[in-house]
């Protein structure tokens, strides 16, 4: 009933869906950014300063946000109209039907597409690390481990947690990154456990070392081999998905590596193994963790990724197996669907 009212609108009164698509956007990002002044609204979203006065004064009149010395801030009916709003703009994008496409032909248990495209905007980024970590309350229960990757939208995940479960144990999937701490999977699993209120073990090795570098750091530290075997026994795991090229380029990986990851056809990167189309695993970086063939023991696999860009890497990366549920954007999911319909994997 509601996809037929949606084809209605369309048909009759086109202007009346841009105009609630329009005004869920301004509140979305509010929501986000709250506080926040207009002027700043009008700068993120490239929109006229008159333009978001005239949209934020109906919002207020309309008892959906409210003004103080620090800015705009979303009412509490506000906060219900978006989340009544969240599936109306899914259905207007058909992005129910492209989940059930996707969660059938990449053969996983469900599919959650976020609308927008979160290489071009921040909020759509925040909206994924809501959504995992809306998933992951889901299937959170008590005296669980949580394995989490690292990369920006894992910190995005952790950051979006407003949930306690304090017999939860938190460790990071994998060695840390060679980039920013913020980013980085100790860093990760310690916020996110302290959103939880639960404990954390961290995993001080570096990601890639030798295997002879390695047999000599878990020789001399014995935390480290029981950290690993807490790791193996995680519940759940939370993950990104990265580009081949840029996630060997971050991990500090030789030229001759990286050409060689390139000339295997490597598109996707997680967990430190990088993947070829349709789903083939053609290099691994050594290091104490998960990796995609260990994806089959874990209870929850939750994969997180967004942007056109990525679609292929999405692709290669599920295409191993082993993934429950996949978190992306529009973007990201139509130009994944392109591509299997155009045979390219």
């Amino acid at each position: 009933m509601v996809d037929k009212i949606i084809q209605l609108q369309r048909k009759i009164a086109p202007e009346l869906t841009q105009v609630i698509e329009a005004r869920y956007n301004l509140l979305r990002y509010i929501q986000h950014a709250q506080p926040v002044g207009r002027r700043a609204v009008a700068i993120m979203l490239a929109m006229g300063e008159r333009v978001v006065r005239a949209q934020v004064d109906w919002l207020k009149a309309a008892g959906l946000v409210e003004f103080s010395q620090l800015g705009m801030s979303v009412t509490a009916e506000g906060q219900a109209m978006l989340a009544d709003l969240a599936e109306y703009i899914r259905l207007l994008h058909g992005l129910v039907g492209l989940e059930n496409e996707l969660s059938e032909r990449l053969q996983l248990n469900q599919v959650i597409i976020i609308p927008g495209d979160s290489e071009a905007d921040s909020t759509v980024r925040r909206e994924l690390g809501r959504a995992a970590a809306g998933v992951l309350g889901q299937h959170l229960g008590d005296n669980m481990v949580v394995a989490v990757s690292g990369g920006s939208t894992m910190a995005k995940v952790a950051e979006a947690v407003n949930f306690s479960v304090p017999t939860t144990a938190v460790v990071p999937a994998r060695g840390g990154l060679g980039e920013v701490v913020e980013y980085q999977a100790n860093t990760i699993a310690a916020v996110l456990a302290g959103k939880l209120g639960g404990r954390y073990r961290l995993l001080h090795i570096p990601d890639g070392v030798s295997e002879e570098t390695m047999e000599v750091i878990l020789a001399g530290d014995a935390n480290l081999g029981t950290v690993a075997e807490i790791i193996k026994k995680a519940n759940i795991l939370v993950y990104g998905i990265g580009d081949a090229v840029e996630m060997a380029q971050r991990r500090g990986l030789p030229a001759a590596t990286i050409a060689e990851i390139e000339r295997r056809g490597a598109v996707g990167e997680a967990l430190g193994q990088y993947c070829a189309l349709p789903g083939e695993i053609v290099y691994v970086t050594s290091s104490i963790g998960l990796r995609l063939d260990d994806l089959a023991g874990i209870g929850t696999v939750i994969a997180v990724a967004g942007g056109s860009a990525k679609a292929k890497a999405i692709l290669a990366v599920a295409g191993t197996g082993g993934q429950d549920v996949l978190i992306t954007d529009e973007a990201a999911a139509k130009a994944i669907r392109l591509l299997i319909n155009t045979n390219l994997i």
